[in-house]
Parts: C-alpha cells; structure tokens; sequence
C-alpha cells in the first residue's frame, strides 16, 4: 500500500520493508516519480513461539516452508508434522497480512515465490497484535521483526532458524538466514520543491543511527551508512539495493 501511494506521487517518502520490485518502478515511472533508493537498517525477522513452549528451540528454512506454503493450508496442522520430535499436538498460526512487506520477504525467502503462503492463520498488518496474540496462546507460532521480540523477550521465545539466533550480530554479518535491509524512497521532485523534505531527509541521514537504535531495529555499518548519504547527496536515482548496503 504504502508503494502504491508512493509512486501515484501521494506521498513525498516511502517507508519500505523490502526493495521496490519491477511493477512498482514502472509504475513510478509511468507516474513521473522519480526516487532515492536509501537503506537505513536492518532486521532479522524473528520466528516466535509462546515463552511456555519448551519443545521447538530451533527450526529449518525447510520446515517453515513445510508449515507456511499454500499447500499446507488445512493439513499441517500440528507441530509433529513439522517436526516429528515435537508433540501430536495443534499448532496455531501468526503472521503480517498480505498487503505487509515484512509478509512479502517472508514468502519470497521462505517458499520460494512472494505472495505463496497458507492463508489459515492470524494475520494482521499491526505486529503488536501478533505480539499479543502468540504471548497468549502457548501452541503459537509466528514472525515479525526483531524489534518487536526484543520489546517483549519476556512473553516470547525466538526459534534459532538453521541454528542461528536473531541479533544484530548475525543480522549485520548476514549468517541469519532471515536478515533484511529496510529502506526509505524519496521523491526526487518533493525534494526540488518542498525544502522541508531535503531539511527532513538530511537530519535523517545525519542521525540515523541514533533513531535505529531507538527503534531497535540493526544499525548499518560505516561504509553502507556512508553509501546512503552519497546516494542522498549525489542525487542517485533508481533501485540497486545490493550495491547500496555495499554488497
């Protein structure tokens, strides 16, 4: 939703979860919405389950696609179907809804296409819902970012996922397997004619860290964050996610 407004030029900046993807650019572009690409952090997506479960301590990129792919909608069901260790017992489901961008990396890195997913679980855009919801409900799983499991480590248990915890450790050294940059798109136009946003994006830049750390999401290193600000001041344009975090 929010690249939909952004690139019918409603919005002057976008807040993003995942890189703008192909039919959004041409939609920009067809709208005469030019942007700045501009990573700001990053995250871990963090599967969770209920701080009562003392069972699932780790999980496979394998068995998540087991439990979250279409074709598991109304037959995995139980936790033993997802790992035969793990008891007969009703497995209860929480996730970002379908207009999420946290719900699109998901589906893309985890089933293998954006937008494949089992559609009978809880699902809302708001994560502290999700929150909620699997901190009172002991055969819940879920996922979200890693900011909202640090929030509330006392109500939630992270699984490893292939045997790597979520931090911001293994989120800047890119071992999580479910590690992500987050972005902001700014509207090369706004910023030629409303110098509040230039003003805005600049104190941004200029503090990000700071504002990372608050939201705890994961700082980017020194040469990614330098990156950023030279893309903001020379002007680049386009999408090339990779090459701005210094991939």
């Amino acid at each position: 939703d929010g690249f939909e407004a952004f690139c019918n030029g409603d919005t002057q900046i976008s807040d993003a979860s995942r890189p703008i993807e192909d039919d959004e650019v041409q939609a920009c572009q067809e709208n005469g919405v030019e942007f700045i690409e501009l990573p700001v952090a990053l995250d871990a997506l963090s599967v969770v389950v209920n701080s009562q479960n003392n069972f699932a301590s780790d999980i496979t990129l394998e068995q998540l696609r087991t439990l979250w792919e279409p074709d598991a909608e109304g037959q995995v069901t139980t936790w033993n179907q997802v790992n035969p260790q793990w008891p007969e017992q009703q497995i209860n489901l929480y996730g970002p809804g379908t207009e999420s961008g946290t719900f699109d990396y998901f589906t893309d890195e985890v089933v293998g296409e954006e937008g494949a997913s089992r559609t009978d679980y809880q699902a809302s855009e708001d994560d502290n819902v999700l929150v909620q919801g699997v901190s009172g409900d002991p055969n819940a799983l879920g996922y979200f970012g890693l900011s909202y499991f640090l929030q509330n480590q006392q109500r939630l248990k992270a699984l490893t996922v292939n045997g790597v915890a979520p931090s911001e450790e293994t989120a800047q050294s890119g071992d999580y397997p479910l590690s992500r940059p987050l972005f902001i798109y700014v509207s090369t136009q706004a910023l030629e004619e409303t110098p509040s946003v230039e003003e805005f994006v600049s104190y941004y830049l200029e503090n990000l860290n700071q504002f990372v750390e608050q939201a705890q999401y994961v700082p980017l290193n020194e040469q990614a964050l330098q990156e950023a600000r030279e893309r903001f001041q020379n002007r680049t344009t386009g999408s090339s996610p990779e090459d701005a975090l210094g991939a």
